[in-house]
C-alpha cells in the first residue's frame, strides 16, 4: 500500500477506503517504503491533534513532508517549517493583518472580485469553461496579491510559479528531463528572484502593504535577513493561493455531486458559513504534513522513537467516524464540524480567515446567480502527495447577472 503515490492521487483521488481501514486496524502505522525514509502514518483525528498540539515534542524542522520516493524534495525554509520560538516570533509580524477584524475591511473588495470573476465566466455565454482557471484560481491570487501590493500584470507569473512549486510531482509542470526536486528548485528560485526585486522596491519606497510591512519588521530588534524576508514573501503567495483555489473547485464539484445540498443552500443563504466549513472538511486540500519526534514517545499504542518521522493525513482525520456523524456524507448544515483542514495548534493556518472569506464570497455569489451547472468532462487532478488539487474542472455554467449591478 502506498499512501504517497503522486500518480495515484491524480488518477484515483483520495484513498478513503484504505484510510478508513487504517483508522480501524492500524491508526498509527509504520511505513517502510522501497525508496525514501520510513515514517509513521497517522490517520485518526485524535492522533493528528495530539501531535499538532505538541510542537516541542514533534518538530517541523528538518522535515515537514514525508516521501515514498528518492527523499524529500528540496525546499526553501519558510514559516511553515519553523519550530518555537522562532515560528511564533515570525508569525506575529503579520498575524494582526489576518484576524477576522482586520479582514472585514477587505470583505467588500473580495466580494467584488468574486462577482467580477463570475461576470467574466458569464461572458462565455453559457459555453464550456474550465472552472479552475476561470473562477477558482483568479480570486485567491487576487486577494493575497492585493494584500501584498503586487501589480495585477504580474499575477499570471506568480500563478504559474506557485502552481509549479506545489505541483512539482506532476509532469505538466516539469520541464524536459526534470525531476520533482528540479522542478520545485527551479520554480522557487524564480519566485525568490522576483521577491528579491520586490524587497528592493519596498526598501526604496515604503508602503503599508504586507510586502512593505515585512521590510520594516523587527525580531528581537533586528530586521529580517534577506533569506527570511524572501521566504516570508514566498509562503504568503504560495499558501495564500494554492489551497484556497482547490477548496473552491472541490467545493463546486461537491455541490454538483450533491444537488440536494446545493438546493438547500439556495433556499437558505444563512447556511453559507456552515457550508464553507463543510466544503473545507470535504475537500481538505492539504494531504499531509510531517513532524519529527524530539524524544521517545508513545502514540496510539505504538512506540515512536526519537528522530522518527510521523505523517499526519488530514483528509483521513476529517472522515474519522469517532468525530463526525455520517463522515462520508456532504452535509452543509453539519454541526459541530471539528475539521482539521487548517491544521490545529502552533501551525494553524495563518490565512484561515482569509480563505473562509474568499470561499464565502464565491459561493454566496454562486448561490445568488447560478442557474445551472453541469460537468462537461472528467475533473483532472493534480499528481501530488502533498496537495489534493483539481487542475481542470470542465463545466457549463449558466449565470444570472449580478443583482447588485442590476440594481445600480
Amino acid at each position: 500500500m502506498s499512501l504517497l503515490d503522486a500518480a495515484r492521487y491524480a488518477s484515483e483521488g483520495y484513498p478513503h477506503a484504505e484510510w478508513t481501514e487504517l483508522r480501524r486496524r492500524a491508526p498509527v502505522m509504520r511505513v517502510e517504503p522501497a525508496a525514501g525514509d520510513p515514517y509513521w502514518a497517522l490517520t485518526r483525528h485524535a492522533d493528528v491533534v495530539a501531535v499538532s498540539r505538541q510542537p516541542r515534542r514533534f518538530r517541523n524542522w528538518p522535515r515537514f513532508k514525508a516521501s515514498e520516493g528518492a527523499g524529500e524534495l528540496a525546499a526553501t525554509p519558510t514559516l511553515i517549517t519553523l519550530d518555537p520560538p522562532r515560528h511564533g516570533a515570525l508569525r506575529r509580524l503579520v498575524s494582526a493583518r489576518f484576524t477576522p477584524r482586520a479582514l472585514r475591511a477587505l470583505a467588500a473588495g473580495i466580494e467584488r472580485i468574486a462577482a467580477g470573476v463570475l461576470d467574466d465566466a458569464a461572458d462565455a455565454g453559457g459555453s464550456e469553461i474550465d472552472f479552475v482557471t476561470s473562477v477558482a484560481a483568479p480570486l485567491p491570487i487576487a486577494a493575497i496579491a492585493r494584500m501584498m501590493g503586487l501589480p495585477e500584470s504580474e499575477w499570471p507569473v506568480l500563478f504559474r510559479l506557485t502552481s509549479a512549486t506545489v505541483g512539482a510531482y506532476d509532469p505538466e509542470f516539469q520541464q524536459p528531463g526534470e525531476t520533482p526536486a528540479d522542478t520545485i528548485a527551479r520554480s522557487q528560485r524564480e519566485l525568490l528572484d522576483y521577491f528579491a526585486g520586490l524587497a528592493v522596491q519596498r526598501r526604496a519606497r515604503p508602503t503599508e502593504d504586507l510586502a512593505g510591512l515585512l521590510v520594516r519588521a523587527r525580531v528581537d530588534g533586528e530586521p529580517l535577513v534577506d533569506a527570511d524576508l524572501l521566504a516570508y514573501y514566498l509562503i504568503l503567495v504560495v499558501a495564500g493561493n494554492e489551497t484556497t483555489r482547490n477548496a473552491i473547485s472541490g467545493g463546486l464539484l461537491a455541490f454538483i455531486e450533491h444537488p440536494d445540498q446545493w438546493e438547500q443552500l439556495r433556499a437558505d443563504p444563512s447556511l453559507i458559513d456552515a457550508a464553507v466549513e463543510e466544503i473545507l472538511r470535504w475537500t481538505t486540500p492539504v494531504i499531509h504534513m510531517a513532524r519529527t519526534a524530539a524524544a521517545d514517545v508513545e502514540l496510539g499504542g505504538q512506540r515512536i522513537a526519537k528522530g522518527d518521522l510521523v505523517a499526519m493525513f488530514y483528509p483521513s482525520a476529517n472522515r474519522d467516524e469517532d468525530v463526525f456523524d455520517l463522515p462520508f456524507e456532504f452535509c452543509i448544515d453539519r454541526q459541530p464540524n471539528r475539521h482539521l483542514a487548517f491544521g490545529v495548534g502552533e501551525h494553524f493556518c495563518l490565512g484561515a480567515h482569509l480563505a473562509r472569506l474568499e470561499l464565502r464570497a464565491v459561493f454566496r455569489q454562486l448561490a445568488l446567480r447560478l442557474e445551472h451547472v453541469e460537468l462537461t468532462g472528467d475533473p483532472e487532478r493534480l499528481a501530488s502527495p502533498n496537495v489534493g488539487g483539481i487542475k481542470r474542472l470542465p463545466v457549463r455554467l449558466e449565470l444570472a447577472p449580478d443583482p447588485e449591478e442590476t440594481r445600480a
